[in-house]
């Protein structure tokens, strides 16, 4: 974070971020980081090495991290929508039992969890030299996987974007998406580590096209990173972003209407589609050509320094394959994890370079096909992760969340297509005779244990048992199709 402390002595009066109408300084955002400070060095907790902070989206959470960075501590960042109970295990397992959260004014409070110490066996403690940030990931069952970004990796990620994306003083970038989610290495801290300007959407009215319109129209954004969803709120009514000079499109897939959409709005602009997740961050990158574009959109080509190969099934096993055809992605990228915290996860996620050599291949589930011509295309998973709002969710772990409750005797999930989130989950659940469980109450158990992107849209109560299929298993796609079909 030394440049942004060279940008507080430099530039003081320039903007670096914009909430809620509100502009805050580099100079602003140096006295809130302070202020923060004082009140982590006056809490007589002694040496702290790991804090969690929950990620509200705010100046002073902004600046809270900064100073805990500065201090060497490293931050777990979660949902700030994560449930009590499932927020106490995360705290336990990243083996850091204090947590802070930034007041308006501010201040910071701060908070000792009293956590089974039983709750962070086989989890290894975060190394603040190695890295400063634990990010969340897959947190379906309310206890996501974590993952710290290595401070090296960071980095080589922002050097990289910043030369990709042309990031320097003069960006603005649009922080759509919550300060928990990878997506804020790029439009918060690279922009402001570059001297650029961040506008904080308000997480209440993500939703709100016209909110959005406004935000980015009046603060005449440059930069624009997000899913689908938000491109299509911002394109809705023909609006136009003259001043934007970089479109991203990340998360999932953008259907050819959303991108003849977006080279309307956005006039101006480059245009590219990014493919990653939290482990590996950035790995893939396709340069849009809006005069000459296909579709479905390519995920690209391996992005500088990041190494992919895809495996298949062959008869002697797991083989690389060689030329056009379908296989499970695995990459190396300069910005990917040195593992989960959780020890147990690592052997199956990561293993050596399938081609021989020391380099760890993160394996991503991701069924890719590479054409004649070497271009990749996403095929789906290769587990039952969909994409939720451009958040991965398993729906397997969200029916174990469900099946939990008391009076419910068993669920299926399923994804169904949605216009405004891309994917949406419907739950089937057949409940205890007797018992007077309804969809509402339902929704609000799960919503208890699980982030908020992993509680089911929609709840049906059948009264009679699921449809299995030969196997005995729930017939998930009877169920999806039965949806389907009842919604058309």
């Amino acid at each position: 974070m030394q440049a942004i402390s060279r940008h507080v002595q430099e530039q003081p009066d320039s903007t670096a971020l914009i909430s809620a109408g509100r502009r805050v300084t580099y100079a602003d955002l140096e006295r809130l980081a302070r202020r923060a400070a004082a009140d982590l060095d006056g809490a007589g907790l002694g040496p702290v090495r790991a804090l969690c902070v929950p990620a509200h989206k705010s100046p002073e959470t902004v600046a809270l991290l900064l100073a805990a960075w500065r201090r060497g501590i490293n931050t777990l960042v979660p949902s700030a929508g994560l449930g009590a109970a499932a927020l106490s295990t995360l705290i336990a397992q990243a083996h850091g039992p204090l947590s802070a959260v930034a007041a308006p004014d501010g201040s910071v409070t701060l908070s000792r969890e009293e956590a089974d110490p039983a709750l962070s066996e086989g989890f290894s403690a975060p190394d603040p030299e190695e890295s400063l940030l634990t990010l969340t990931t897959s947190g379906s069952t309310g206890v996501p996987k974590l993952v710290p970004v290595r401070i090296a990796a960071f980095d080589r990620f922002g050097a990289w974007a910043t030369g990709k994306f042309g990031i320097d003083g003069g960006a603005v970038s649009l922080s759509f998406s919550p300060l928990n989610f990878d997506l804020a290495l790029l439009d918060v801290w690279t922009v402001l580590q570059a001297g650029g300007t961040v506008v904080l959407a308000d997480a209440g009215a993500s939703g709100d096209a016209g909110y959005l319109r406004d935000l980015a129209q009046d603060n005449e954004v440059t930069l624009v990173q997000g899913v689908p969803l938000l491109h299509r709120l911002l394109a809705a009514g023909g609006a136009r972003y003259p001043a934007v000079r970089t479109v991203v499109f990340t998360g999932e897939a953008v259907s050819e209407q959303g991108l003849r959409d977006a080279f309307a709005a956005y006039p101006a602009a480059g245009f590219h589609n990014v493919f990653g997740c939290t482990e590996t961050n950035d790995s893939f990158i396709h340069d849009i050509d809006p005069g000459a574009y296909v579709h479905p959109l390519p995920i690209g080509a391996p992005i500088d320094g990041t190494d992919a190969v895809l495996l298949i099934e062959g008869s002697g096993g797991t083989e690389v394959l060689r030329g056009p055809g379908t296989g499970e992605l695995l990459v190396n990228t300069p910005f990917q994890t040195c593992g989960y915290l959780e020890q147990s996860r690592n052997a199956h996620a990561f293993m050596p370079d399938p081609r021989g050599g020391g380099a760890m291949f993160y394996r991503t589930g991701d069924l890719v096909h590479r054409d004649a011509d070497g271009r990749h295309f996403l095929q789906g998973r290769t587990d039952f992760q969909v994409k939720v709002r451009g958040v991965r969710t398993n729906t397997l772990e969200v029916e174990t969340v469900i099946e939990a409750h008391p009076d419910v005797v068993e669920a299926a999930v399923v994804a169904l297509p949605c216009p405004e989130a891309g994917t949406r989950l419907h739950a089937e659940v057949v409940r205890r005779d007797g018992a007077s469980l309804s969809s509402l109450g339902l929704r609000a158990y799960a919503a208890k244990h699980l982030p908020r992107h992993a509680v089911p849209s929609s709840v049906g109560l059948a009264g009679t048992p699921l449809p299995k299929t030969a196997t005995g298993k729930p017939d998930r796609n009877s169920i999806r199709n039965t949806q389907l079909n009842g919604a058309s």
